[in-house]
């Protein structure tokens, strides 16, 4: 049930150019499941609507959640001055989820690029502690040798790196490293830009394999009712009565084969 908290900033620290990692007390923690996302808002009262970021962690007991996030505007930037102690206002759950049970027992890719990578930690961390025993692969595409993230996503599974400029890794993308270190999958779990998800719904089909995509677009109210951030698909949306979705709430993620990207 989504609903608007009072949380409180435990820490906060940058940790890669302009990339921030921050960590909130509140009981959403406890709801969270992978690929979910939060709204935060900022503290000026002018601006109406929250920020929709991808929660890319809770903590041990489900008291915290960690966001992860670039600074890309005014409020992203209030955000980055925030320290421990203070309160914020989030509006939260919001979304629904990978589906975990597609990678039980399977070979798994996770795949990531840019700030589409924070929400494939939660997503390691639980596959890597169901008993199934998924064998969990995260491809991660960065711009170049600044990378985060990395480090705790290797405590979960083989790390491969792809960046743009090949300083470290592969040089070029995702699916170049894919080619690179001849790794195949059972299932697929992606979050990115929009040409590297389309990339990817290639390949699976390709494949013959699933994938689960989260996209990444500019929400307003996160909760469905602006019809602001649809995408067409090939069944009829019981809301809209027309071919589309509503990635706030019918998303982020869905079954790439499910949508026109």
């Amino acid at each position: 049930m989504k609903q608007k908290v009072t949380g409180i900033v435990t820490a906060q620290k940058e940790i890669a150019p302009s990339i921030f990692d921050l960590w909130i007390k509140t009981d959403l923690a406890k709801d969270v499941k992978p690929g979910q996302f939060a709204g935060i808002f900022t503290k000026d009262k002018s601006a109406l609507l929250p920020r929709p970021i991808s929660i890319c962690e809770v903590n041990a007991d489900r008291t915290e959640l960690r966001i992860v996030y670039r600074i890309a505007g005014q409020g992203t930037k209030e955000f980055s001055g925030w320290q421990a102690g203070e309160e914020v206002q989030i509006l939260g759950v919001l979304g629904n989820g990978f589906p975990l049970e597609k990678g039980k027992g399977k070979k798994v890719f996770l795949m990531g690029g840019g700030i589409g990578i924070p929400p494939m930690l939660e997503l390691a961390k639980e596959l890597s502690a169901d008993a199934s025993g998924a064998e969990i692969q995260c491809i991660m595409g960065y711009r170049d040798a600044k990378t985060f993230l990395k480090e705790d996503l290797e405590q979960y599974g083989k790390v491969y790196v792809a960046t743009e400029d090949g300083s470290i890794g592969t040089k070029g993308n995702v699916m170049d490293a894919i080619r690179e270190n001849g790794i195949t999958a059972d299932v697929i779990f992606a979050c990115g830009p929009m040409p590297m998800l389309r990339a990817i719904k290639a390949y699976a089909q390709e494949q013959g394999i699933p994938a689960y995509i989260s996209l990444e677009e500019h929400m307003a109210c996160g909760v469905g009712a602006c019809l602001g951030c649809v995408v067409k698909t090939k069944e009829v949306d019981h809301h809209s009565h027309v071919h589309n979705a509503r990635i706030c709430t019918d998303g982020p993620v869905f079954e790439a084969g499910e949508v026109e990207i």
